[in-house]
Protein backbone atom coordinates (compact mmCIF):
# COMPACT_ATOMS: atom_id res chain seq x y z
CA UNK A 1 0.00 0.00 0.00
CA UNK A 2 2.76 2.61 0.68
CA UNK A 3 4.10 2.08 -2.86
CA UNK A 4 0.70 2.81 -4.37
CA UNK A 5 0.53 6.17 -2.55
CA UNK A 6 3.97 7.20 -3.91
CA UNK A 7 2.90 6.47 -7.50
CA UNK A 8 -0.24 8.60 -7.10
CA UNK A 9 1.78 11.63 -5.93
CA UNK A 10 3.91 11.53 -9.13
CA UNK A 11 1.47 11.73 -12.09
CA UNK A 12 2.83 11.29 -15.61
CA UNK A 13 3.04 14.50 -17.67
CA UNK A 14 2.35 14.50 -21.43
CA UNK A 15 3.54 17.13 -23.95
CA UNK A 16 1.41 18.03 -27.00
CA UNK A 17 2.45 20.21 -29.98
CA UNK A 18 -0.79 21.28 -31.72
CA UNK A 19 -0.70 22.87 -35.21
CA UNK A 20 -3.41 25.15 -36.61
CA UNK A 21 -2.80 26.90 -39.94
CA UNK A 22 0.37 28.93 -39.33
CA UNK A 23 0.33 28.64 -35.52
CA UNK A 24 1.76 26.11 -33.04
CA UNK A 25 0.43 25.73 -29.48
CA UNK A 26 2.26 23.74 -26.79
CA UNK A 27 0.06 22.01 -24.18
CA UNK A 28 1.32 20.10 -21.10
CA UNK A 29 -1.20 17.97 -19.15
CA UNK A 30 -1.30 15.06 -16.72
CA UNK A 31 -2.29 11.75 -18.20
CA UNK A 32 -5.32 11.78 -15.89
CA UNK A 33 -6.87 14.64 -17.94
CA UNK A 34 -9.30 14.17 -20.84
CA UNK A 35 -9.22 15.06 -24.52
CA UNK A 36 -11.90 17.70 -23.85
CA UNK A 37 -9.57 19.54 -21.49
CA UNK A 38 -7.02 19.88 -24.31
CA UNK A 39 -9.75 21.41 -26.51
CA UNK A 40 -10.68 23.89 -23.78
CA UNK A 41 -7.07 25.09 -23.60
CA UNK A 42 -6.95 25.40 -27.40
CA UNK A 43 -10.22 27.37 -27.36
CA UNK A 44 -8.54 30.04 -25.20
CA UNK A 45 -5.35 30.08 -27.28
CA UNK A 46 -6.83 29.97 -30.81
CA UNK A 47 -10.20 31.69 -30.14
CA UNK A 48 -12.03 28.76 -31.80
CA UNK A 49 -15.18 27.32 -30.17
CA UNK A 50 -14.81 23.71 -29.06
CA UNK A 51 -17.91 22.84 -31.09
CA UNK A 52 -16.15 24.00 -34.31
CA UNK A 53 -12.90 22.18 -33.58
CA UNK A 54 -11.72 18.75 -34.80
CA UNK A 55 -8.60 17.51 -33.00
CA UNK A 56 -6.73 15.08 -35.24
CA UNK A 57 -3.47 13.10 -35.16
CA UNK A 58 -4.27 10.45 -32.50
CA UNK A 59 -2.45 7.16 -33.04
CA UNK A 60 -5.63 5.22 -32.27
CA UNK A 61 -7.86 7.23 -34.64
CA UNK A 62 -10.63 9.64 -33.60
CA UNK A 63 -11.35 9.80 -29.87
CA UNK A 64 -14.20 11.21 -27.76
CA UNK A 65 -13.81 14.36 -25.65
CA UNK A 66 -14.41 12.30 -22.50
CA UNK A 67 -11.51 9.93 -23.25
CA UNK A 68 -8.88 9.90 -20.49
CA UNK A 69 -5.37 10.38 -21.91
CA UNK A 70 -3.97 7.59 -19.74
CA UNK A 71 -6.19 5.06 -21.51
CA UNK A 72 -4.59 5.94 -24.89
CA UNK A 73 -1.11 4.77 -23.76
CA UNK A 74 0.54 7.86 -25.31
CA UNK A 75 4.29 8.61 -25.41
CA UNK A 76 5.58 11.65 -23.56
CA UNK A 77 5.78 13.85 -26.71
CA UNK A 78 2.83 14.00 -29.12
CA UNK A 79 1.91 15.96 -32.27
CA UNK A 80 -1.71 16.86 -33.10
CA UNK A 81 -3.44 19.24 -35.50
CA UNK A 82 -6.73 21.16 -35.52
CA UNK A 83 -9.23 21.25 -38.40
CA UNK A 84 -12.09 23.79 -38.63
CA UNK A 85 -14.16 22.77 -41.66
CA UNK A 86 -17.10 24.96 -40.56
CA UNK A 87 -15.03 28.16 -40.40
CA UNK A 88 -14.15 30.10 -43.60
CA UNK A 89 -10.42 30.59 -44.38
CA UNK A 90 -9.01 34.12 -43.88
CA UNK A 91 -9.22 36.28 -47.01
CA UNK A 92 -8.49 39.90 -47.85
CA UNK A 93 -11.21 42.34 -48.83
CA UNK A 94 -11.60 42.90 -52.56
CA UNK A 95 -12.63 46.49 -51.85
CA UNK A 96 -9.36 47.14 -50.01
CA UNK A 97 -7.44 45.69 -52.95
CA UNK A 98 -9.23 47.93 -55.44
CA UNK A 99 -8.61 50.99 -53.25
CA UNK A 100 -4.92 50.14 -52.96
CA UNK A 101 -4.71 49.86 -56.75
CA UNK A 102 -6.35 53.29 -57.14
CA UNK A 103 -3.90 54.82 -54.66
CA UNK A 104 -1.03 53.76 -56.92
CA UNK A 105 -2.59 55.27 -60.07
CA UNK A 106 -1.90 58.78 -61.44
CA UNK A 107 -4.79 61.14 -62.22
CA UNK A 108 -4.52 63.85 -64.89
CA UNK A 109 -6.49 66.92 -63.75
CA UNK A 110 -7.28 69.41 -66.56
CA UNK A 111 -8.00 72.62 -64.59
CA UNK A 112 -9.35 75.74 -66.28
CA UNK A 113 -8.73 79.10 -64.61
CA UNK A 114 -12.05 80.83 -65.34
CA UNK A 115 -10.96 84.51 -65.07
CA UNK A 116 -7.99 84.29 -67.45
CA UNK A 117 -9.26 81.35 -69.52
CA UNK A 118 -6.03 79.46 -68.99
CA UNK A 119 -5.79 75.65 -68.77
CA UNK A 120 -3.37 73.65 -66.60
CA UNK A 121 -2.63 69.93 -66.98
CA UNK A 122 -1.52 68.58 -63.59
CA UNK A 123 -0.60 65.03 -62.61
CA UNK A 124 -1.42 63.76 -59.10
CA UNK A 125 -1.08 60.34 -57.51
CA UNK A 126 -4.20 58.66 -56.16
CA UNK A 127 -2.87 59.13 -52.62
CA UNK A 128 -2.80 62.95 -52.96
CA UNK A 129 -5.57 64.80 -51.16
CA UNK A 130 -8.05 67.36 -52.50
CA UNK A 131 -6.39 69.89 -50.19
CA UNK A 132 -3.03 69.32 -51.90
CA UNK A 133 -4.63 69.94 -55.30
CA UNK A 134 -6.11 73.23 -54.07
CA UNK A 135 -2.78 74.33 -52.63
CA UNK A 136 -1.02 73.58 -55.90
CA UNK A 137 -3.66 75.58 -57.77
CA UNK A 138 -3.02 78.44 -55.35
CA UNK A 139 0.68 78.29 -56.35
CA UNK A 140 -0.34 78.59 -60.05
CA UNK A 141 -3.25 81.03 -59.91
CA UNK A 142 -2.54 83.01 -56.69
CA UNK A 143 -6.14 82.34 -55.62
CA UNK A 144 -5.99 81.39 -51.91
CA UNK A 145 -7.74 78.14 -51.05
CA UNK A 146 -10.43 79.94 -49.06
CA UNK A 147 -11.30 82.09 -52.10
CA UNK A 148 -11.35 79.27 -54.66
CA UNK A 149 -14.71 78.49 -56.28
CA UNK A 150 -14.72 75.06 -57.97
CA UNK A 151 -16.85 73.30 -60.52
CA UNK A 152 -16.54 69.65 -61.57
CA UNK A 153 -15.78 67.85 -58.33
CA UNK A 154 -17.81 64.61 -57.89
CA UNK A 155 -20.64 64.66 -55.35
CA UNK A 156 -18.70 62.20 -53.20
CA UNK A 157 -15.79 64.66 -52.80
CA UNK A 158 -17.15 66.27 -49.65
CA UNK A 159 -13.97 66.57 -47.57
CA UNK A 160 -10.68 68.27 -48.55
CA UNK A 161 -8.74 65.63 -46.58
CA UNK A 162 -10.10 62.90 -48.89
CA UNK A 163 -7.56 61.33 -51.25
CA UNK A 164 -8.22 61.45 -55.00
CA UNK A 165 -8.59 57.65 -55.22
CA UNK A 166 -11.66 57.86 -52.93
CA UNK A 167 -13.18 61.03 -54.33
CA UNK A 168 -14.83 59.47 -57.42
CA UNK A 169 -12.76 61.30 -60.05
CA UNK A 170 -12.85 60.00 -63.61
CA UNK A 171 -9.74 57.99 -64.46
CA UNK A 172 -7.33 58.74 -66.08
CA UNK A 173 -8.46 62.35 -66.85
CA UNK A 174 -10.90 64.66 -65.10
CA UNK A 175 -11.87 68.26 -65.96
CA UNK A 176 -12.30 70.95 -63.29
CA UNK A 177 -12.86 74.72 -63.34
CA UNK A 178 -11.65 77.16 -60.70
CA UNK A 179 -12.32 80.84 -60.18
CA UNK A 180 -12.15 83.46 -57.45
CA UNK A 181 -15.07 83.43 -55.03
CA UNK A 182 -17.12 86.64 -55.00
CA UNK A 183 -17.60 88.55 -51.77
CA UNK A 184 -20.98 87.93 -50.04
CA UNK A 185 -21.43 91.67 -49.63
CA UNK A 186 -21.42 92.33 -53.38
CA UNK A 187 -24.74 94.02 -54.05
CA UNK A 188 -23.58 96.92 -56.18
CA UNK A 189 -23.36 97.30 -59.90
CA UNK A 190 -20.86 95.41 -62.05
CA UNK A 191 -18.27 98.19 -62.05
CA UNK A 192 -18.60 98.61 -58.29
CA UNK A 193 -18.38 94.85 -57.80
CA UNK A 194 -15.14 94.73 -59.76
CA UNK A 195 -13.74 97.62 -57.74
CA UNK A 196 -14.80 95.98 -54.48
CA UNK A 197 -13.25 92.67 -55.53
CA UNK A 198 -9.94 94.30 -56.43
CA UNK A 199 -9.92 96.21 -53.18
CA UNK A 200 -10.61 93.03 -51.15
CA UNK A 201 -7.82 91.08 -52.84
CA UNK A 202 -5.44 94.00 -52.53
CA UNK A 203 -6.07 94.24 -48.78
CA UNK A 204 -6.00 90.57 -47.84
CA UNK A 205 -3.74 89.00 -50.44
CA UNK A 206 -1.66 91.80 -51.85
CA UNK A 207 1.37 89.64 -52.58
CA UNK A 208 -0.81 87.06 -54.29
CA UNK A 209 -2.46 89.63 -56.50
CA UNK A 210 0.75 91.35 -57.59
CA UNK A 211 2.05 88.31 -59.45
CA UNK A 212 -1.31 87.45 -61.02
CA UNK A 213 -0.19 89.18 -64.21
CA UNK A 214 2.58 86.64 -64.45
CA UNK A 215 0.03 84.15 -65.79
CA UNK A 216 -1.25 86.54 -68.46
CA UNK A 217 0.41 87.33 -71.79
CA UNK A 218 3.00 90.01 -70.99
CA UNK A 219 6.22 91.14 -72.63
CA UNK A 220 8.33 88.61 -70.80
CA UNK A 221 6.11 85.80 -71.97
CA UNK A 222 6.36 86.99 -75.58
CA UNK A 223 10.15 86.97 -75.38
CA UNK A 224 10.04 83.59 -73.70
CA UNK A 225 7.84 82.15 -76.41
CA UNK A 226 10.13 83.51 -79.10
CA UNK A 227 13.27 82.13 -77.50
CA UNK A 228 11.74 78.78 -76.54
CA UNK A 229 10.51 78.27 -80.09
CA UNK A 230 14.15 78.10 -81.21
CA UNK A 231 14.97 75.30 -78.80
CA UNK A 232 14.59 71.65 -79.70
CA UNK A 233 13.45 70.32 -76.29
CA UNK A 234 12.54 71.68 -72.84
CA UNK A 235 15.00 71.64 -69.97
CA UNK A 236 12.76 69.31 -68.00
CA UNK A 237 9.74 67.16 -68.93
CA UNK A 238 6.33 68.48 -67.98
CA UNK A 239 4.72 66.80 -64.94
CA UNK A 240 8.08 65.28 -64.01
CA UNK A 241 7.34 62.30 -61.77
CA UNK A 242 10.86 61.10 -60.99
CA UNK A 243 13.14 63.91 -59.89
CA UNK A 244 16.29 61.93 -60.71
CA UNK A 245 15.16 61.32 -64.31
CA UNK A 246 14.12 64.96 -64.66
CA UNK A 247 17.58 66.13 -63.48
CA UNK A 248 19.28 63.78 -65.96
CA UNK A 249 17.37 65.46 -68.82
CA UNK A 250 18.07 68.88 -67.33
CA UNK A 251 21.83 68.20 -67.23
CA UNK A 252 21.89 66.81 -70.76
CA UNK A 253 19.90 69.75 -72.18
CA UNK A 254 21.98 72.28 -70.22
CA UNK A 255 25.18 70.77 -71.67
CA UNK A 256 23.79 70.86 -75.21
CA UNK A 257 22.86 74.55 -74.86
CA UNK A 258 25.75 76.00 -72.85
CA UNK A 259 28.62 73.52 -73.19
CA UNK A 260 30.24 71.00 -70.85
CA UNK A 261 31.80 73.57 -68.51
CA UNK A 262 28.97 73.98 -66.04
CA UNK A 263 28.23 73.17 -62.39
CA UNK A 264 27.86 69.49 -61.50
CA UNK A 265 24.13 69.19 -60.87
CA UNK A 266 23.14 66.69 -58.20
CA UNK A 267 21.07 63.86 -59.73
CA UNK A 268 18.31 62.90 -57.32
CA UNK A 269 15.48 64.27 -55.24
CA UNK A 270 15.71 67.45 -53.18
CA UNK A 271 15.55 65.32 -50.02
CA UNK A 272 18.54 63.31 -51.28
CA UNK A 273 20.44 66.56 -51.91
CA UNK A 274 19.73 67.57 -48.29
CA UNK A 275 21.15 64.25 -47.12
CA UNK A 276 24.28 64.71 -49.23
CA UNK A 277 24.89 68.31 -48.08
CA UNK A 278 23.72 68.45 -44.46
CA UNK A 279 23.23 65.01 -42.89
CA UNK A 280 26.87 63.90 -42.81
CA UNK A 281 29.74 64.54 -40.41
CA UNK A 282 30.34 68.24 -39.72
CA UNK A 283 33.70 68.20 -41.55
CA UNK A 284 32.05 66.87 -44.72
CA UNK A 285 29.05 69.22 -44.85
CA UNK A 286 28.53 71.73 -47.65
CA UNK A 287 26.15 74.50 -48.59
CA UNK A 288 23.25 73.64 -50.90
CA UNK A 289 22.81 75.80 -54.01
CA UNK A 290 19.44 75.51 -55.76
CA UNK A 291 19.40 76.84 -59.32
CA UNK A 292 15.87 77.73 -60.54
CA UNK A 293 15.72 77.92 -64.34
CA UNK A 294 13.04 79.68 -66.43
CA UNK A 295 13.16 79.55 -70.23
CA UNK A 296 10.81 82.53 -70.69
CA UNK A 297 13.11 84.97 -68.92
CA UNK A 298 15.27 87.23 -71.13
CA UNK A 299 18.08 86.91 -68.53
CA UNK A 300 18.38 83.12 -68.69
CA UNK A 301 20.80 82.78 -71.62
CA UNK A 302 23.14 85.50 -70.34
CA UNK A 303 23.15 84.17 -66.76
CA UNK A 304 23.80 80.56 -67.80
CA UNK A 305 26.42 81.19 -70.49
CA UNK A 306 28.39 84.04 -68.91
CA UNK A 307 28.03 83.53 -65.14
CA UNK A 308 26.92 80.03 -64.24
CA UNK A 309 29.34 78.48 -66.74
CA UNK A 310 32.30 80.71 -65.81
CA UNK A 311 35.26 78.56 -64.74
CA UNK A 312 35.75 80.44 -61.46
CA UNK A 313 32.08 79.96 -60.52
CA UNK A 314 32.04 76.30 -61.59
CA UNK A 315 35.21 75.55 -59.57
CA UNK A 316 33.99 77.40 -56.47
CA UNK A 317 30.59 75.69 -56.55
CA UNK A 318 32.23 72.28 -56.96
CA UNK A 319 34.46 72.80 -53.88
CA UNK A 320 31.93 74.33 -51.50
CA UNK A 321 28.41 73.49 -52.66
CA UNK A 322 26.04 70.68 -53.59
CA UNK A 323 24.21 72.15 -56.61
CA UNK A 324 20.63 71.06 -57.35
CA UNK A 325 18.50 72.46 -60.20
CA UNK A 326 14.85 72.69 -61.21
CA UNK A 327 13.01 74.16 -64.20
CA UNK A 328 10.03 76.41 -63.42
CA UNK A 329 9.04 77.05 -67.04
CA UNK A 330 6.11 74.59 -66.99
CA UNK A 331 3.22 75.33 -64.64
CA UNK A 332 3.09 71.79 -63.27
CA UNK A 333 6.81 71.78 -62.45
CA UNK A 334 6.53 75.22 -60.88
CA UNK A 335 3.65 74.04 -58.69
CA UNK A 336 5.59 70.96 -57.63
CA UNK A 337 8.67 72.96 -56.62
CA UNK A 338 6.59 75.48 -54.65
CA UNK A 339 5.06 72.56 -52.75
CA UNK A 340 8.54 71.18 -52.00
CA UNK A 341 9.72 74.66 -51.02
CA UNK A 342 6.81 75.16 -48.64
CA UNK A 343 7.50 71.79 -47.00
CA UNK A 344 11.26 72.25 -46.57
CA UNK A 345 11.74 76.00 -46.13
CA UNK A 346 8.38 77.33 -45.01
CA UNK A 347 5.69 79.54 -46.48
CA UNK A 348 7.79 82.74 -46.39
CA UNK A 349 10.41 81.39 -48.81
CA UNK A 350 7.70 79.82 -50.99
CA UNK A 351 5.89 83.19 -51.14
CA UNK A 352 9.15 84.96 -52.03
CA UNK A 353 9.70 82.67 -55.01
CA UNK A 354 6.03 82.80 -56.00
CA UNK A 355 6.09 86.60 -56.23
CA UNK A 356 9.20 86.76 -58.44
CA UNK A 357 8.49 88.15 -61.89
CA UNK A 358 9.44 86.05 -64.90
CA UNK A 359 12.23 88.48 -65.90
CA UNK A 360 13.75 88.23 -62.41
CA UNK A 361 14.67 84.61 -63.12
CA UNK A 362 16.88 82.62 -63.02
CA UNK A 363 17.21 82.43 -59.22
CA UNK A 364 20.04 81.02 -57.16
CA UNK A 365 19.09 79.95 -53.62
CA UNK A 366 21.89 79.42 -51.06
CA UNK A 367 20.76 77.04 -48.29
CA UNK A 368 22.59 76.24 -45.05
CA UNK A 369 21.57 73.27 -42.93
CA UNK A 370 21.01 73.93 -39.23
CA UNK A 371 20.22 71.66 -36.32
CA UNK A 372 16.47 72.24 -36.35
CA UNK A 373 15.76 73.71 -39.81
CA UNK A 374 17.20 74.71 -43.17
CA UNK A 375 18.06 78.41 -43.50
CA UNK A 376 17.98 80.31 -46.81
CA UNK A 377 21.07 82.54 -46.63
CA UNK A 378 20.61 84.32 -49.94
CA UNK A 379 18.36 84.55 -53.00
CA UNK A 380 20.42 85.71 -56.01
CA UNK A 381 18.45 86.99 -59.02
CA UNK A 382 19.49 86.64 -62.64
CA UNK A 383 20.35 90.33 -63.16
CA UNK A 384 23.83 90.13 -61.61
CA UNK A 385 27.48 89.96 -62.66
CA UNK A 386 30.16 87.30 -62.24
CA UNK A 387 31.99 89.37 -59.62
CA UNK A 388 28.83 90.05 -57.64
CA UNK A 389 27.82 86.38 -57.86
CA UNK A 390 31.25 85.27 -56.59
CA UNK A 391 31.17 87.81 -53.75
CA UNK A 392 27.75 86.61 -52.58
CA UNK A 393 28.82 82.97 -52.84
CA UNK A 394 31.99 83.71 -50.82
CA UNK A 395 29.99 85.62 -48.19
CA UNK A 396 27.69 82.65 -47.79
CA UNK A 397 30.69 80.28 -47.46
CA UNK A 398 32.20 82.58 -44.80
CA UNK A 399 29.01 82.40 -42.73
CA UNK A 400 28.82 78.64 -43.28
CA UNK A 401 32.48 78.09 -42.30
CA UNK A 402 32.02 79.86 -38.96
CA UNK A 403 28.99 77.72 -38.22
CA UNK A 404 30.80 74.58 -39.42
CA UNK A 405 33.71 75.16 -37.01
CA UNK A 406 31.27 75.34 -34.10
CA UNK A 407 29.55 72.20 -35.32
CA UNK A 408 32.89 70.37 -35.64
CA UNK A 409 33.84 71.36 -32.10
CA UNK A 410 30.46 70.25 -30.75
CA UNK A 411 30.65 67.02 -32.73
CA UNK A 412 34.17 66.22 -31.47
CA UNK A 413 33.11 66.86 -27.87
CA UNK A 414 30.01 64.75 -28.35
CA UNK A 415 32.02 61.91 -29.91
CA UNK A 416 34.49 62.04 -27.02
CA UNK A 417 31.61 61.79 -24.53
CA UNK A 418 30.06 58.99 -26.54
CA UNK A 419 33.39 57.12 -26.66
CA UNK A 420 33.71 57.32 -22.88
CA UNK A 421 30.11 56.22 -22.51
CA UNK A 422 30.66 53.35 -24.99
CA UNK A 423 33.72 52.19 -23.03
CA UNK A 424 31.76 52.35 -19.79
CA UNK A 425 28.83 50.55 -21.39
CA UNK A 426 31.16 47.89 -22.80
CA UNK A 427 32.81 47.35 -19.42
CA UNK A 428 29.37 47.16 -17.81
CA UNK A 429 28.18 44.76 -20.50
CA UNK A 430 31.20 42.49 -20.00
CA UNK A 431 30.61 42.58 -16.24
CA UNK A 432 26.96 41.65 -16.76
CA UNK A 433 27.94 38.84 -19.13
CA UNK A 434 30.47 37.49 -16.61
CA UNK A 435 27.86 37.64 -13.84
CA UNK A 436 25.29 36.03 -16.10
CA UNK A 437 27.75 33.30 -17.11
CA UNK A 438 28.48 32.55 -13.45
CA UNK A 439 24.81 32.57 -12.60
CA UNK A 440 23.97 30.32 -15.55
CA UNK A 441 26.80 27.92 -14.65
CA UNK A 442 25.54 27.79 -11.07
CA UNK A 443 21.98 27.27 -12.27
CA UNK A 444 23.13 24.48 -14.60
CA UNK A 445 25.02 22.87 -11.75
CA UNK A 446 22.01 23.12 -9.44
CA UNK A 447 19.74 21.82 -12.20
CA UNK A 448 22.09 18.87 -12.79
CA UNK A 449 22.22 18.12 -9.09
CA UNK A 450 18.44 18.33 -8.92
CA UNK A 451 18.13 16.05 -11.94
CA UNK A 452 20.49 13.48 -10.47
CA UNK A 453 18.70 13.70 -7.13
CA UNK A 454 15.38 13.17 -8.88
CA UNK A 455 16.78 10.14 -10.72
CA UNK A 456 18.15 8.78 -7.47
CA UNK A 457 14.82 9.29 -5.71
CA UNK A 458 12.94 7.70 -8.56
CA UNK A 459 15.31 4.71 -8.52
CA UNK A 460 14.98 4.40 -4.74
CA UNK A 461 11.21 4.64 -4.95
CA UNK A 462 11.17 2.05 -7.70
CA UNK A 463 13.41 -0.29 -5.69
CA UNK A 464 11.31 0.27 -2.59
CA UNK A 465 8.14 -0.50 -4.55
CA UNK A 466 9.70 -3.70 -5.88
CA UNK A 467 10.92 -4.66 -2.40
CA UNK A 468 7.51 -4.13 -0.86
CA UNK A 469 5.78 -6.08 -3.61
CA UNK A 470 8.24 -8.98 -3.11
CA UNK A 471 7.79 -8.83 0.65
CA UNK A 472 4.01 -8.99 0.29
CA UNK A 473 4.25 -11.84 -2.18
CA UNK A 474 6.38 -14.04 0.15
CA UNK A 475 4.59 -17.08 1.61
CA UNK A 476 4.23 -17.01 5.39
CA UNK A 477 7.19 -18.31 7.43
CA UNK A 478 6.48 -21.91 8.62
CA UNK A 479 6.60 -22.73 12.30
CA UNK A 480 9.40 -24.88 13.76
CA UNK A 481 6.96 -27.67 14.54
CA UNK A 482 5.54 -28.29 11.13
CA UNK A 483 4.23 -31.44 9.48
CA UNK A 484 6.42 -30.75 6.45
CA UNK A 485 10.22 -30.66 6.54
CA UNK A 486 11.52 -27.16 7.32
CA UNK A 487 14.87 -25.64 6.28
CA UNK A 488 16.39 -22.93 8.44
CA UNK A 489 18.65 -20.47 6.62
CA UNK A 490 21.01 -17.99 8.20
CA UNK A 491 22.27 -15.29 5.76
CA UNK A 492 25.13 -12.91 6.55
CA UNK A 493 24.89 -9.45 4.92
CA UNK A 494 27.94 -7.38 3.77
CA UNK A 495 27.53 -5.18 6.88
CA UNK A 496 27.91 -8.22 9.18
CA UNK A 497 24.27 -8.55 10.18
CA UNK A 498 22.40 -11.83 9.85
CA UNK A 499 19.04 -12.55 8.27
CA UNK A 500 17.31 -15.64 9.59
CA UNK A 501 14.19 -17.34 8.29
CA UNK A 502 12.55 -20.72 8.00
CA UNK A 503 11.39 -22.10 4.66
CA UNK A 504 9.60 -25.28 3.68
CA UNK A 505 12.11 -27.72 2.27
CA UNK A 506 9.85 -28.04 -0.74
CA UNK A 507 9.94 -24.28 -1.41
CA UNK A 508 11.65 -23.14 -4.59
CA UNK A 509 15.02 -21.43 -4.44
CA UNK A 510 13.35 -18.33 -6.06
CA UNK A 511 11.50 -17.69 -2.76
CA UNK A 512 14.89 -17.37 -0.99
CA UNK A 513 16.03 -14.90 -3.67
CA UNK A 514 12.79 -12.91 -3.21
CA UNK A 515 13.28 -12.88 0.55
CA UNK A 516 16.83 -11.57 0.23
CA UNK A 517 15.64 -8.92 -2.32
CA UNK A 518 12.82 -7.84 0.02
CA UNK A 519 15.52 -7.01 2.56
CA UNK A 520 17.26 -4.66 0.11
CA UNK A 521 19.64 -7.07 -1.63
CA UNK A 522 18.27 -7.77 -5.14
CA UNK A 523 19.76 -10.86 -6.71
CA UNK A 524 20.86 -8.94 -9.83
CA UNK A 525 23.20 -6.83 -7.61
CA UNK A 526 24.24 -9.41 -5.03
CA UNK A 527 25.24 -13.05 -5.16
CA UNK A 528 24.39 -15.58 -2.48
CA UNK A 529 27.28 -17.89 -1.54
CA UNK A 530 27.52 -21.06 0.58
CA UNK A 531 30.63 -21.89 2.60
CA UNK A 532 31.15 -25.68 2.56
CA UNK A 533 31.42 -26.36 -0.25
CA UNK A 534 31.83 -22.79 -1.58
CA UNK A 535 29.40 -22.23 -4.38
CA UNK A 536 27.35 -19.41 -5.93
CA UNK A 537 23.75 -20.25 -5.10
CA UNK A 538 22.43 -17.53 -7.44
CA UNK A 539 23.79 -19.57 -10.36
CA UNK A 540 21.53 -22.53 -9.49
CA UNK A 541 18.15 -23.20 -11.03
CA UNK A 542 15.67 -21.01 -9.08
CA UNK A 543 12.82 -23.45 -9.78
CA UNK A 544 14.50 -26.26 -7.80
CA UNK A 545 13.51 -26.88 -4.18
CA UNK A 546 15.74 -26.20 -1.21
CA UNK A 547 15.94 -29.90 -0.63
CA UNK A 548 17.20 -30.47 -4.19
CA UNK A 549 19.93 -27.85 -3.92
CA UNK A 550 20.96 -29.25 -0.52
CA UNK A 551 19.97 -26.26 1.60
CA UNK A 552 18.38 -28.54 4.19
CA UNK A 553 17.85 -28.82 7.10
CA UNK A 554 19.89 -25.69 7.82
CA UNK A 555 22.55 -23.68 6.10
CA UNK A 556 24.59 -20.55 6.62
CA UNK A 557 24.97 -18.34 3.56
CA UNK A 558 26.54 -14.92 2.97
CA UNK A 559 25.83 -12.07 0.57
CA UNK A 560 28.49 -10.52 -1.62
CA UNK A 561 28.04 -7.57 -4.02
CA UNK A 562 28.53 -8.37 -7.67
CA UNK A 563 31.28 -6.55 -9.50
Amino acid sequence: MPSRQIVERQPRMLDFRVEYRDRNVDVVLEDSCTVGEIKQILENELQIPVSKMLLKGWKTGDVEDSTVLKSLHLPKNNSLYVLTPDLPPPSSSSHAGALQESLNQNFMLIITHREVQREYNLNFSGSSTIQEVKRNVYDLTSIPVRHQLWEGWPASATDDSMCLAESGLSYPCHRLTVGRRSSPAQTREQSEEQSTDVHMVSDSDGDDFEDASEFGVDDGEVFGMASSALRKSPMMPENAENEGDALLQFTAEFSSRYGDCHPVFFIGSLEAAFQEAFYVKARDRKLLAIYLHHDESVLTNVFCSQMLCAESVVSYLSQNFITWAWDLTKDSNRARFLTMCNRHFGSVVAQTIRTQKTDQFPLFLIIMGKRSSNEVLNVIQGNTTVDELMMRLMAAVEIFTAQQQEDIKDEDEREARENVKREQDEAYRLSLEADRAKREAHEREMAEQFRLEQIRKEQEEEREAIRLSLEQALPPEPKEENAEPVSKLRIRTPSGEFLERRFLASSKLQIVFDFVASKGFPWDEFKLLSTFPRRDVTQLDPNKSLLEVKLFPQETLFLEAKE
